[in-house]
């Protein structure tokens, strides 16, 4: 990986991190994050002419982005469903086996080539962003989600882990043939749509601007970090296997800790110090392999 795409990628976890912090501090999740979408979304029109005209379009490029849309879409409808009836400490790791698929889908999909540092790595980094949130150091706790695999919570998180490394996919190949910037907003663009035709339900009547009332700074801080997390980590992701790009941004979870730490007054115990290492590990490892 080079020093740009792994820079890139970096960048785009610290930004992906302070998004996710945005959302745990606003009020009415959901809205919060179509206006996020939608701040986002507006400044990359507003750049839209400093990246230049729109490259011819083809039915693969906005079929790729259709897709991808609905891949994390349903990535976080998926997500949520398995938080509202399992417990973090089962739910959380499951929803990371997107990187047990995502190198497989790299060498059988893409034809990537991965080093065995490179596997070595990203083994590391997905046992650190599998462990962060277990609640002892025991083998019998490694393998507790896995233990009832008919519990609609269980099987919820997997099909987001699932599904979101397809989504991985469509972003590869989209990056590849079409510019990512342009790429990207096709991306935004089609992830607001369906985002507003959900709060759009009546169910949502009179929460859109509350939401925008009780958590107006969030809502514009939220649009430049939103887009420079995606952009950031899609450049990279042009420039880098992505067997290597997704795992490495996994780093987010490290920085996720730290904030917690030193902004939020959570603890660090013994599990998330030492998954943090193994993340750390694996990313220099990919990195130097």
């Amino acid at each position: 990986m080079s020093t740009l795409a792994f820079s890139l990628i970096l960048f785009s976890a610290l930004m992906h991190a302070l998004w996710n912090l945005l959302v745990k501090r606003s009020r009415d999740k959901t809205v919060f994050i179509w206006w996020m979408f939608a701040s986002s979304g507006s400044l990359m029109l507003l750049a839209l002419p400093l990246a230049g005209p729109f490259p011819p379009l083809s039915l693969r490029v906005v079929g790729l982005a259709v897709v991808g849309a609905v891949c994390f879409m349903l990535y976080h409808l998926f997500a949520g469903r398995a938080y509202r009836t399992g417990d973090l400490s089962m739910i959380y790791p499951l929803a990371q086996t997107a990187m047990f698929w995502v190198p497989i889908w790299g060498v059988l999909l893409l034809a990537e080539k991965v080093s065995a540092p490179g596997v070595a790595g990203i083994g590391l980094i997905l046992f650190g962003a599998y462990s962060i949130q277990l609640r002892a150091l025991a083998w019998s706790e490694v393998v507790r989600p896995f233990r009832n695999l008919r519990d609609p919570a269980v099987m919820a998180a997997l099909a987001a882990g699932f599904i979101y490394s397809i989504g991985a996919v469509i972003d590869k190949t989209g990056v590849m043939i079409y510019p990512p910037f342009h790429f990207t907003f096709l991306l935004v663009a089609f992830m607001v749509l369906f985002m507003t035709l959900n709060v759009m339900r009546p169910h949502f009547h009179g929460r859109i601007m509350a939401e925008f009332r009780n958590s107006r700074p969030l809502v514009l801080v939220s649009g430049p970090v939103l887009m420079a997390s995606f952009l950031s980590f899609r450049y990279g992701l042009k420039l880098a296997p992505m067997s290597y790009a997704v795992p490495v941004r996994q780093v987010s979870l490290l920085i996720g800790v730290l904030i917690g730490v030193l902004f939020l007054g959570e603890s660090c115990g013994r599990i998330r110090f030492i998954a943090t290492l193994l993340i750390l590990c694996g990313v220099a490892m990919i990195r130097l392999g």
